[in-house]
């Protein structure tokens, strides 16, 4: 056909999809998974680098991509699921028709569906009344403040966090919540001897919160707000929200504002798409 696969056998497994009479924008997102999985091996995995061949790969290789997949992206539970599974079709096809010589994804399992909706956007434009709220816990208020300035929670309860926030930058009502917190944490800090923003309330040998602990303040005020507070989904909903806002934006800016890698950042503006349409 004149052109380089994106992936490895890509010719041969599309015509397979077709067969299966599969509707083309499906076939697409196979490509766009597929491609991209491989890139990401090509780019990180040393083993894939070494030959680039695709029968050599184990389940441990497409668990690291995975992985990234959940603590780069912080992909929700839904398309993590989808993109294992078109994975595993991909890998199921080459296994029987004999172009590799086992099935690395045969012990890969799905993530529960307890929350495959698509991410709401609508909380931060509610923003100011959100921080000003009393009723929330301040630790819920701060998890929210810090996901819209597109934070993971696997990096804003690290110790040291603290120390490369910048809090110039925040809105007058992002700054008077900041305020409040301080009131808050200060004799907090002073009495476990650190200077990080999530701190457990007692006494306890590791003073600093895990995410099971901030996990106690988010689910109560998930009521009172109408909306998942699971960090992942407010930190994708923050990242898909300036997309779909900031059209024009080059990648270069997006990925210097917002923090992204290229691959992380082509695999946010392909969901940005969906999301729009």
């Amino acid at each position: 056909m004149g052109h380089t696969n994106a992936y490895p056998y890509q010719e041969v497994f599309e015509a397979y999809l077709h067969r299966q009479e599969l509707a083309q924008p499906t076939i697409v997102e196979y490509r766009s998974v597929l491609t991209d999985l491989f890139s990401f091996l090509s780019n990180f995995n040393v083993g894939y680098q070494a030959d680039h061949r695709v029968a050599t790969l184990l389940d441990r290789d497409v668990e690291q991509y995975l992985a990234m997949l959940v603590n780069q992206r912080q992909v929700t539970n839904g398309t993590y699921n989808k993109m294992l599974s078109h994975i595993n079709i991909y890998f199921k096809y080459l296994f029987t028709h004999d172009l590799i010589t086992h099935y690395p994804t045969l012990t890969l399992k799905g993530k529960s569906h307890d929350d495959l909706k698509a991410p709401t956007t609508k909380w931060l434009h509610l923003m100011p009344s959100i921080l000003a709220n009393q009723q929330l816990a301040v630790y819920t208020r701060l998890t929210l403040l810090l996901s819209s300035h597109f934070y993971t929670i696997s990096e804003f309860l690290t110790p040291g966090f603290n120390q490369q926030l910048d809090i110039q930058n925040f809105k007058t009502h992002e700054q008077a919540f900041w305020q409040e917190y301080q009131r808050f944490i200060e004799p907090l800090q002073e009495r476990q001897h650190s200077r990080d923003l999530f701190l457990k309330q007692r006494l306890d040998g590791d003073p600093h919160l895990t995410a099971a602990g901030l996990h106690k303040y988010l689910k109560p005020d998930e009521k009172l707000l109408g909306f998942s507070l699971t960090p992942t989904r407010l930190y994708q909903s923050a990242i898909l929200d300036f997309l779909l806002q900031h059209p024009r934006l080059t990648d270069q800016q997006l990925s210097e504002k917002l923090r992204l890698d290229p691959q992380s950042l082509n695999y946010y503006r392909q969901l940005a798409m969906q999301y729009r349409g």
